[in-house]
């Protein structure tokens, strides 16, 4: 399964501009990718450990903005079609547990 982060958060102050990179810290931490601007990608084995994923996320909220979180199996996110752009292969995209570099 994947999970999707979409958020727009305001930019206008200091305080602003330090949430929205704590936020977007927080999430590389936890093992997001970015797809495009504002949205973060991580892949989950199961149910318990989405679960854990999003608890984390509502955990490290900024307090202004909007967030959305979005849950798709591994079939959906392979049927996305690209309309523009092309999709980037630089972030290993398997969910084998054991992967040889």
């Amino acid at each position: 399964m994947r999970i999707l982060v979409f958020f727009d958060l305001p930019t206008e102050t200091a305080n602003d501009r330090r949430n929205y990179r704590k936020f977007r810290k927080d999430l590389l931490k936890n093992g997001f990718f970015m797809m495009q601007e504002s949205v973060y990608c991580r892949m989950v084995l199961n149910k318990t450990s989405e679960k854990t994923v999003v608890d984390n996320i509502f955990r490290m909220r900024p307090p202004q903005g909007l967030v959305q979180v979005l849950t798709v199996t591994e079939k959906q996110f392979a049927n996305m079609r690209y309309i523009t752009g092309e999709k980037q292969c630089d972030v290993i995209d398997t969910d084998e547990r054991v992967v040889i570099l």
